[in-house]
């Protein structure tokens, strides 16, 4: 309803939007691992479609029923390079999308929250329905919909959102302001951007998230009002600061050891691709030449969905055959060797960010909470 609001006064939720994450129907063809790769892909695309037809559908190209229609309908499109930005793809895996009308077969609201390729503090959270275990992820710039889980939809809600001219529109609401500040008093002063981060940070709590377990799979999460305010919104602040900051931390004091495949570099092959984790020891094994030891156990507690923060970068950066039949056989460049000192490094930074955050939750446990029953409806 809020949503939908008119007027400000019908407005009874903490945030005005939120929109499911980008569901593109053609992921390999519009998002890469580089601008370059993005380009090759869809020049070509834009000008397969451009070549057929519209009442005959190129036969190469998988077309979604929104595109064909779209096709049906003389829509054309010239590539353009400014269409192209960062996304969150998957946790700790960002990528290049191509912002395309025609290509993209549900874009959400990403043109109230991400206004051409720039970026906005997002908060990103399972869909109602979900049936992985929750996933919650700041971001600076557009989810996927699939962010989480490939079974499950992911939604997002952004800090602002925008005209269509530009100009930013705080995306909580004068009702959310006037709810906290009427529950915890004027002298408390909180704003805008308080409630934002205790948002974030009640949302991570593991006693909030047991408690409402079947509620969070059902709806849109309702907002507790917890008796210390600023050391949730603290919190909320310093996990936020990590998860969008992830690449900018002090990496973690790995080690790295590197024994040469002698078998391989005989053979002028690149080493055996492995990206396998061991909790148990502390390792991860990049290839059979690398191994990464000395990560704590606790780094592999911090859970998105079904995997550690720590699994979902190995998950992303496994070579695998592409499904669509003409990215085989054209654009399948993907290689890990040519990714493997930024996976490296990226494993040390994630581990300090896993570490932290998993110190944060734990300190969570012990806070008082008689408040639970009393809600804002956090939409």
């Amino acid at each position: 309803k809020t949503k939908n609001a008119k007027v400000k006064g019908q407005e009874q939720a903490v945030f005005k939007l939120y929109s499911l994450g980008v569901s593109t129907n053609r992921d390999e063809w519009v998002y890469g691992r580089t601008a370059k790769d993005v380009t090759q892909k869809c020049e070509y695309l834009l000008r397969r479609l451009d070549e057929t037809p519209k009442s005959e559908p190129p036969e190469d190209i998988k077309l979604s029923r929104n595109l064909k229609r779209r096709l049906t309908s003389g829509w054309k499109e010239v590539f353009a390079s400014d269409r192209i930005g960062t996304a969150s793809y998957r946790p700790f895996d960002k990528r290049f999308l191509y912002r395309s009308g025609l290509l993209i077969d549900e874009a959400g609201s990403l043109d109230d929250f991400f206004p051409s390729v720039s970026t906005s503090q997002s908060i990103c959270f399972n869909h109602a329905g979900a049936r992985s275990n929750p996933c919650v992820f700041a971001c600076s710039s557009p989810p996927d919909l699939h962010f989480g889980a490939a079974i499950d939809a992911y939604q997002y809600a952004s800090r602002y959102r925008y005209a269509s001219t530009g100009e930013p529109i705080d995306n909580i609401t004068d009702w959310a302001l006037a709810k906290f500040t009427a529950h915890y008093g004027k002298a408390a002063k909180i704003t805008k951007e308080d409630i934002f981060h205790y948002v974030y940070g009640v949302l991570h709590d593991p006693v909030y998230r047991t408690t409402y377990a079947q509620n969070l799979k059902r709806e849109l999460p309702r907002v507790p009002l917890y008796p210390d305010f600023r050391q949730w919104a603290g919190w909320g602040k310093r996990l936020m600061a990590l998860h969008i900051g992830y690449e900018g931390v002090d990496p973690w004091p790995v080690t790295r050891t590197d024994t040469p495949d002698t078998k391989a570099s005989t053979a002028g092959v690149s080493p055996k691709v492995i990206l396998k984790s061991d909790p148990a020891t502390g390792t991860i094994t990049l290839d059979s030449e690398t191994v990464i030891s000395g990560i704590p156990t606790a780094a592999w507690d911090y859970r998105l969905g079904n995997r550690s923060g720590l699994d979902w970068i190995l998950d992303q950066h496994k070579e695998k055959t592409p499904k669509d039949p003409t990215i085989r056989e054209k654009f399948n460049t993907f290689r890990f060797a040519d990714h493997k000192e930024k996976v490296a490094d990226l494993i040390a930074r994630v581990t300090r960010v896993s570490v932290e955050t998993v110190e944060i939750v734990e300190a969570m446990k012990g806070a008082k909470r008689d408040a639970l029953a009393e809600a804002a409806r956090g939409d």
